[in-house]
């Protein structure tokens, strides 16, 4: 009698690897902020507007998620075989993120329909 075959696992990839490290450590220092924040009374809201913990939280989350935009933005740019994808990096300083990523995924679509 022969065993069952059991459905291949996913492994973990180079990429999925700093993905995830990214996101423990955007999870850490941000809520390292955050019980900081919590533990001094602040109120978040008004505090994003001046300076504590609460912004250096927002701060820390804000560039972690830039680093993963940008480590994606790169892999899947080259992945589909878009070329000069890198560019959008410093579109997105000299712009803003809030651009250039949104363009970035426009951009893919075209070439994924294409």
């Amino acid at each position: 009698m022969s065993r069952p075959e059991r459905p291949a696992t996913p492994r973990w990839t180079p990429l999925a690897l700093v993905y995830l490290v990214l996101a423990i450590v955007g999870l850490i220092t941000t809520w390292t902020f955050n019980i900081l924040a919590i533990r001094a009374g602040s109120d978040f809201f008004v505090e994003w507007g001046s300076n504590g913990f609460a912004t250096q939280s927002l701060q820390v989350d804000l560039l972690i998620l830039a680093v993963a935009v940008g480590v994606f933005l790169v892999i899947e740019g080259r992945r589909i075989g878009m070329r000069h994808a890198w560019l959008f990096l410093p579109l997105s300083a000299v712009t803003a993120a809030a651009f250039a990523m949104p363009l970035f995924l426009a951009l893919r679509e075209r070439k994924l329909a294409a």
